[in-house]
C-alpha cells in the first residue's frame, strides 16, 4: 500500500499534472481511462472491472481532464481498485490526457498500455484479450464491434454510417491495412511501439483526437504488427448519447484530423 502525491511540471510533449498513487506497480500492463465529468458512468465501469478482476491483470489508472462532478472521489476510486489517479493541470483534451498517461506509464516501466473510454460503453471485461495479443507480439491491437464475435448495441445510425463509410475507410487507406472500428478508443499498444523513434507520441501537436487517429495508422506504416479483436460497445437505449464530440463542430474537426493524418502531417 502506498499513498503518494506528486505534481509534475509541464515538459516538452507532456502536460503538467498531479499524480496520486494509491498502490505501487502491480502488473506488467496498465489500463488508462481518460475521463472528464463522467459521473456515475465511470463508477459503473469500474464496478464491472472489479467483478471481472481486471486489476489482477492490469493496473487501472484514471487520466482525468479536470473533473468537477465528484467522479474522482478518492474513497470511491480506492474501493473500485483504481491504482493511480492522474489529473491534468494544463491545456488540451483527450490527446493531452493520453500523453500524460503514456509518459507516466513509460516511467513506471509497463510492457504495454491499454486504453478505454470511461463512459461505460465498452466491454472492460475483455482487457485480458488485449493483453494476450500484446504477449503474442502484436504492437497495436484495435478493439472492434464489427468483427466476428463483436457486438454493436444501440449504435446511433449517424455514428454507424460515419464509421463504416468515412472514418474506417480513410484510416485503412492511411494505415495500408483494413480496420473496421477506427473511432473506438478501446485498444492496446506495446511499449516497443510507443517508444519507437519513428512514432514519438509525446508531442504537443496531439491535443484532442489526433493521437488516436495517428496511433491507429503508424504501427503498420513502419512495419509493426497490428490486429483487431472483438469487443462489445453498447450505447444506452434511452437518453442522451454519452460523448464529448459535438455533432457539427466536433465532426468537422475529426475530418480535418483524418485528412492531416492521411497526408502524414503527424509523422515525426
Amino acid at each position: 500500500m502506498v499513498d503518494r502525491k506528486v505534481v509534475y511540471e509541464a515538459q516538452k510533449g507532456v502536460p503538467a499534472f498531479e499524480c496520486t498513487e494509491y498502490l505501487e506497480k502491480q502488473c506488467d500492463y496498465v489500463l488508462l481511462i481518460p475521463i472528464i465529468n463522467e459521473g456515475n458512468r465511470i463508477h459503473k465501469e469500474l464496478l464491472r472491472a472489479k467483478k471481472y478482476q481486471i486489476s489482477s491483470r492490469a493496473d487501472i489508472v484514471i487520466c482525468d481532464g479536470g473533473s468537477t462532478d465528484g467522479c474522482t472521489d478518492e474513497e470511491k476510486l480506492r474501493k473500485l481498485e483504481v491504482n493511480t489517479l492522474l489529473v491534468k493541470k494544463d491545456d488540451g483534451k483527450q490527446g493531452a490526457q493520453l500523453r500524460m498517461g503514456i509518459w507516466w506509464a513509460m516511467q513506471r516501466g509497463y510492457k504495454g498500455v491499454i486504453t478505454i473510454d470511461g463512459n461505460n460503453k465498452d466491454s472492460i471485461e475483455d482487457v485480458p484479450q488485449f493483453i494476450k495479443k500484446l504477449e503474442e507480439g502484436y504492437d497495436f491491437v484495435q478493439g472492434s464491434r464489427f468483427v466476428k464475435g463483436g457486438e454493436a448495441i444501440n449504435t446511433p445510425t449517424i455514428r454507424l454510417l460515419s464509421v463504416k463509410l468515412i472514418h474506417a475507410p480513410i484510416i485503412s487507406i492511411t494505415a495500408r491495412k483494413k480496420f473496421t472500428d477506427t473511432t473506438n478508443a478501446y485498444r492496446a499498444y506495446s511499449m516497443r511501439y510507443l517508444r519507437d523513434d519513428r512514432v514519438k507520441p509525446l508531442r504537443d501537436i496531439f491535443m484532442t483526437y489526433e493521437l488516436l487517429a495517428y496511433l491507429s495508422v503508424r504501427a503498420t506504416q513502419i512495419g509493426l504488427k497490428a490486429c483487431e479483436i472483438p469487443v462489445i460497445r453498447a450505447y444506452p437505449r434511452h437518453g442522451k448519447t454519452p460523448t464529448k464530440i459535438s455533432f457539427f463542430k466536433g465532426n468537422m474537426e475529426l475530418m480535418k484530423i483524418l485528412v492531416k493524418n492521411l497526408c502524414g502531417k503527424y509523422n515525426p
